[in-house]
């Protein structure tokens, strides 16, 4: 299984553009994690820059490779693995992201060939379990509120991330890092479903 992770330029994977992909083998716990330069007609959420802690020059880097040269070296990273089955939080927002991107750089048949599309959400695995714990899911106005913050706390883990609080408000924390995430989400999995630990710096 592998870890997926992307950090992006906004919310919006119609308007918005990826800067850094990481990914993380769960079973020889190879990385990947390389960063690109966003369109030219990609849109920046400012939300997006505290959050990473970068600034719009840093994301429109001409000297980085461009967004298809990023997603296309991840894409023959992860070929090489005979098991690809993707695996992260609410990852069908970063998948939506890639593939969107994909289809504007006509490279679609490739990404659905080797992705095969098909993924596992930690959100989900964490909800139901969540339930089967607390009698019902972890909500907020009807609506799932199990987050990564909410997993790693349901898991033993400090959050140390910094994010958005409401407003113009910003948590105090580390930069987002998609790699770093992608290693949050393979030690929540394990906690969950194999009930150990997966890394030493998490124990």
């Amino acid at each position: 299984m592998i870890v997926l992770d992307i950090e992006a330029s906004g919310l919006d994977s119609g308007k918005c553009g990826i800067w850094q992909i990481g990914a993380l083998d769960l079973e020889s716990k190879e990385e990947f994690l390389e960063e690109a330069r966003i369109d030219d007609e990609d849109e920046i959420f400012e939300e997006a820059l505290k959050v990473i802690g970068k600034r719009e020059e840093e994301l429109r880097d001409s000297k980085k490779q461009s967004q298809k040269e990023l997603i296309e070296r991840f894409l023959e990273w992860l070929k090489r693995f005979d098991e690809r089955i993707l695996m992260g939080q609410n990852i069908g927002w970063d998948m939506s992201f890639i593939q969107n991107k994909c289809i504007r750089y006509g490279i679609h048949d490739k990404f659905r060939k080797i992705t095969g599309q098909r993924t596992i959400d930690l959100h989900t695995i964490a909800n139901l379990i969540y339930k089967d714990k607390y009698g019902e899911f972890k909500t907020d106005d009807g609506k799932s509120s199990m987050s990564l913050g909410s997993i790693l706390e349901f898991c033993g883990l400090k959050d140390e991330r910094r994010e958005m609080e409401g407003g113009e408000g910003v948590k105090e924390g580390k930069p987002h890092n998609a790699l770093e995430d992608c290693k949050l989400e393979a030690e929540c999995y394990f906690r969950l479903v194999h009930g150990k630990n997966l890394f030493d710096e998490y124990s």
